[in-house]
């Protein structure tokens, strides 16, 4: 198996937290809104909305995961 350096280690690791940050932003946003919209209209639905806004939060979580085991293959010192 070829040896990654650990530049691309480190820079896929950032990747990986970066879009999903960017991703569950652009997800939060578009639930954020439309659920304030619903919350305008009908009331009682703040329950249902936190639910939906906290949903893309796994995908940050996800991408921190991904990063952990990257991080994991970096060679130690010496």
């Amino acid at each position: 198996m070829v040896e990654l350096s650990a530049g691309l280690i480190g820079l896929g690791a950032g990747i990986a937290v970066g879009a999903a940050a960017i991703a569950t932003a652009w997800a939060q946003s578009a639930i954020g809104s439309a659920g304030m919209g619903l919350m305008a209209e009908k009331e009682g639905s703040f329950t249902n909305v936190l639910i939906l806004v906290a949903l893309p939060e796994t995908l940050i979580i996800l991408g921190f995961l991904v990063a952990f085991f990257l991080i994991g293959k970096l060679p130690g010192p010496g």
